[in-house]
Order: C-alpha cells, then structure tokens, then sequence
C-alpha cells in the first residue's frame, strides 16, 4: 500500500470513527457529565413527556372555566393558579405544549434540510455553485423575516405549520453561511485530498470526511435556532396569529398575562418562565452537544486525575544524570482501538551532554520530548512513563508538575516556526513576555535582553525585527525567534525538534554552534529531534536511533557512524545523502532492509 493510500486509510477510519459504537458512548459519556447539559436534558425531556401526557398529566380541561376562581394564587387543588376567566394554569401550559414543539420541530427540520446541504456543497465543491448559493443567502437575509412571516400569513390565514416552515427557510441562510466557512477550512486538510485521490465519491467524501468535522458549529446553530423559534413562535401566538384561541398556547398565555399584569402579575410567571427556561435549555444543550462531539472526535488526551499514580524511584539512574526517562509508553486510541505510538523509551542526558534522536518520520522522535514538555497533542495520551529530573522523581501523568518546569528547567525549540508565534503580537512584545514571566527585571533590562537574544541569534537589525509581526519576517528568521525564545530563560533542558530545518546552510551552522557553545558553557543539556545525519555529527555526543516508537540502537556518534550495530541503523547510514557517489542511485531504507534479509537467508 503506498504513502497515500495509507494517509487515506487512517482519514478515512478517523473520520467514520464518530459513528463507532465506542465512540458513541464517549459521546454520551461526555454529554451526561456536564451539569448544564443534564438540566436542559431533564427539561426538554420533561417537556416532551408533557406534551404526549397532557390529557393524563392535566388535572382540568385547559378550556374549562370557574368564574368563582378568578385569578387564584397556587394551591393544592390549581398547582400554579388561574387566570382571568379561571381556568387552570398548570393544564392550559400542558396542551400548550404540543403546539410549541411542533412549531419548533417544523422550523428546525426546513433549517437543517435546506441549510445544511446548501453550505456544505458551497464550500466543498466552491465555483459557479459556491456563488449562486452566496447570493441566494445574501437575499434571504436580506429580507425582513418577521414582515415576511406576516405576508405569508396573510395569504394563508393563522397557519402555525406555514409560519414555521416561512421561518425555517428564511432561518436556512445563516446555517449555510456558517456551515459554509466550516467546510472551507476542512476541504483543505491533507486526508480530504488524500481521500479523494484515492478514489471516494463526492458524496462519500462529504458524509464520512466533511460532515463529522462540522458537527459543532451545526449543533450550536441549530440549537440556537430552536431557541429563537420558540421566541417566534411565541411572538406570533402573542399577537394572536397563531394557534386561535382559546385554545392554549404559550404566547397566548403571555398575552392574557399582560392584560392581568397590574393587579395579578403571577400569570406572567409561569407563562414567561417556561418560555425563558427552554429557551436556555436549547442553548446550553447546544453548547454542550459541541462540546461533547469535539471531544469524542478528538480523544483527547487523558488529563491528570486528583491522585497521580506513584512511581518509585528507578534503581539504575546513574550518578550525575540530569535527566532519566524509564518505561514511557504512549498511545492513541482507547481500548481495543489502542495503538502504542511509542514503547518503552528510555534514556540518560548529562549536563552538557547533547544526545541526538533519529528515525524516519512517525518514528515517535517528537512524541517523546512533547511527552516530557506535558504537550501531547489531543488523541493520544500517556500509558506509562516517569522522568527523573534533578533528581526529582516525576510521573509524566503529573501535567500540573510538568507546566512548572516549562521555561526555566524545561526549555523548547518547535519545528514549525510560525505555528509557535502569535500572529496578534510582535517579535520583541513574545520574546519580552517570557522575560516578564520571571518577574526579576525591569522593563529597561528586558529591553535590553530581548535585543541581545536577537543579536544572539544572529538576526540583523534586531531594534527592527523587535518590532515586526510574525507575518512580516521569513520562516528562517522565525526559527531564530524561537531559539530566541526558547533560551530566554536559559533552561537547564534544551528540546529541540528539528529547529535548524527552516535555515539555509550558513545560518543553520551559526546555529548549532551557538547551541553548542551554550550547552558548553551554561552546562546545558540537550535533546536534539533530526532527520540529518550531517547535524548529529556536528553537534551530539550520542545519538539514538528510533522506529516504531521502539529504541533499536543508542551509542556515541562515532561507533554509531563506523560500527552500526542494527540492520536498520546500518540503513539509515547507507542512506544518508553525504554519502552519496554522483551518478549513482542513492539506496533507501527498504533497500537496504532487504538487502541484509536476503543475506540472513
């Protein structure tokens, strides 16, 4: 299978994997633990169960009247009073219900039907399509929706069904705006082209690919649409084009209790507060069915629990270490989908000491220092791991621990330059924030600080650079920020993933003999995440060797250069584009992996 069809494969599984059984439990695991979610639950249950129960839950006809119970406060026999004519307030709210629901059911199902299709479509497939859709969207919001709702009344007479469905259509064109821009942030991502070349239908590519990315702005703005059309529906029965009375309904209540406001204002209570109450409901379900669905699809990563597990202290530490890693284990996934990302690393740094860690891509090089930082990204998450640090014994579970370190003990160089600075602020204001964080200078010496760090860096003009934007300087001059930043703090731990990759080759050799200068004379020590053999070379002491998340070989750089002891790292050497004869073809991995299994045989 190649490269593509693999990254297909795992877009696709990931994709579907909202709709698995086991991640539909974590969904509704996700949704029950959130307190607001299980109160609008319980009311919009409850309210649902009230509307098919009316005739058995109402205690009187919702239109009978008792003109010798006018307007009584709640009792025993009228749980929540009467009104003006003496009916029962608790039964005329129960056979409102039915009204109330049905209108919303009818407004949110046009919305969804026809809003929903209309962005998705748009924003994936763009074009002649994407700008019919654009302009029919900009004239339905450009109509007065409540003129609109009173025009088609007109015609139609009091017609709750028409009324709802008038409001649905014209409610579709926000949905589609929004749903819009969701998919054209999506139909850009890596899995959706690999998905396509390998084959999937438009259609399959939207319902798998496309749709379950988007499930969280579409809830919210569905949820929010059935608030707003209990308010209309409301308003509409309020001003007495709705259900006719005197039938009950919601707004008509609202109405008889505005009549009744200056000598019983308690009808508005009920009346209003069921109305206030579901609108809320909706909008913190809403919120909550995002949430949830967020975090279902992207498992994210387990957090720390109130009891971090113990760990003991590791026997064979050895004398001086500045930092020991024993048994980290990390995965992603969760139970039987579980799959190890990273097994058993274990490794020893001394002060001064810079160790290198090598392997092809997906190897678990990057996961292992993020492991280290606290910084896993979502879906995956710590199995197993400690980290011995100055000699403190540290569960790498325990992130609350870890966060502390950052900075000061545990410093970082990303591979992505730009993804590591805030586009909202510039060069000096960043590299000045982490000087700020210690809270021994004064603005003077931060200063002072943040243009040396520059000039350290070897960035020319750092007064100008100091005031740029992120977006205003090259990808190489935003990796030497990030070294910048990373040393402010002059950690006593550098992580460094890949930081010479976005430099040309003169810069690239200033910065690593500055590291190596650094790591000399402040004794720091040094983890160093490449793909280039030219670069272990330069500046570790000893390098480690990486595959499947598994340490094949760890030896100093020159017998791991001269006397391989791994088939795969003898590969990885042979490899290596230093060594390469001009004119002749340079062997891979695979080459030379089966090369030395035809030989074992």
């Amino acid at each position: 299978m190649s490269a593509t069809q693999n990254i297909a494969a795992n877009a696709a599984s990931t994709a579907l994997a909202p709709f698995s059984p086991t991640l539909r439990m974590a969904f509704v695991r996700n949704v029950l633990k959130r307190p607001l979610a299980l109160l609008a639950l319980v009311w919009i249950v409850a309210i649902v169960l009230g509307a098919v129960l009316a005739g058995q839950l109402a205690p009187f006809d919702p239109l009978e009247q008792d003109l010798l119970a006018l307007k009584l406060w709640p009792s025993p026999e009228h749980w929540l009073g009467t009104d003006a004519l003496g009916r029962d307030v608790w039964s005329r709210l129960l056979f409102g219900l039915r009204p109330t629901l049905e209108g919303i059911v009818e407004g949110v199902l046009v919305c969804a039907l026809l809003g929903l299709p209309l962005g998705i479509t748009a924003g994936y497939f763009g074009g002649w399509w994407d700008k019919c859709v654009l302009q029919y969207v900009s004239l339905l919001q450009s109509m007065p929706g409540i003129v609109v709702i009173f025009a088609v009344l007109a015609v139609f007479g009091q017609s709750m069904l028409v009324s709802m469905v008038t409001f649905g259509v014209l409610g579709s064109a926000g949905v589609s705006r929004v749903v819009r821009s969701a998919t054209l942030s999506v139909r850009e991502e890596l899995y959706i082209a690999a998905a396509r070349i390998s084959g999937l239908s438009d259609a399959a590519i939207l319902l798998r690919h496309v749709l379950p990315r988007i499930a969280g702005p579409v809830i919210v703005q569905l949820s929010l649409f059935a608030g707003i059309t209990i308010i209309v529906q409301t308003g509409l029965n309020f001003l007495n084009f709705g259900v006719p009375p005197p039938a009950p309904s919601w707004g008509g209540m609202i109405f008889e209790a505005a009549a009744s406001l200056n000598d019983f204002p308690w009808l508005l209570v009920p009346s209003g507060g069921v109305v206030a109450i579901s609108i809320l409901a909706f909008g913190f379900l809403g919120d909550s069915l995002r949430d949830a669905s967020t975090e279902s699809w992207t498992r994210p990563s387990k957090r720390q629990s109130a009891a971090v597990r113990q760990a003991s202290m590791p026997a064979d530490i050895p004398a001086g270490a500045l930092l020991s890693l024993r048994n980290v284990c990390i995965a992603t996934g969760s139970g039987a989908s579980e799959r190890l990302l990273v097994q058993g690393l274990n490794l020893n740094l001394q002060a001064g000491e810079t160790l290198g860690i090598v392997g092809e891509s997906g190897s678990g090089k990057t996961m292992g220092i993020l492991a280290l930082m606290g910084l896993l990204p979502p879906g995956t998450h710590i199995v197993s791991g400690t980290a011995v640090i100055r000699g403190e014994l540290i569960d790498l579970s325990n992130l609350p621990r870890l966060a502390q370190l950052r900075g000061k003990v545990l410093g970082m160089i990303f591979q992505e330059p730009m993804a590591a600075l805030d586009p909202c602020f510039s060069i000096g204001y960043q590299l000045a924030e982490v000087l700020r964080l210690q809270g021994k200078f004064s603005v003077q010496e931060i200063q002072r600080k943040v243009i040396a760090l520059l000039e350290q860096v070897k960035i020319p003009n750092p007064h100008d650079v100091a005031q740029r934007y992120p977006h205003q300087i090259s990808g190489g001059m935003a990796q030497r920020v990030g070294i910048a930043r990373a040393l402010a703090c002059e950690p006593a731990i550098l992580l460094a993933d890949e930081p010479t990759t976005a430099l040309d080759v003169t810069v690239q050799s200033d910065i690593l003999a500055l590291l190596r200068s650094l790591c000399a004379s402040r004794q720091m020590a040094m983890l160093f995440v490449t793909h280039d053999w030219g670069v272990v070379a330069d500046i570790c002491d000893r390098a480690m060797v990486l595959r499947h998340g598994q340490v094949l070989e760890s030896a100093n750089v020159v017998d791991l250069y001269h006397r391989p002891q791994h088939p795969y790292t003898r590969a990885l050497v042979a490899a290596n584009p230093h060594n390469s004869t001009p004119g002749q073809r340079l062997p891979t991995v695979d080459d030379m992996l089966q090369s030395a299994a035809a030989q074992a045989l």
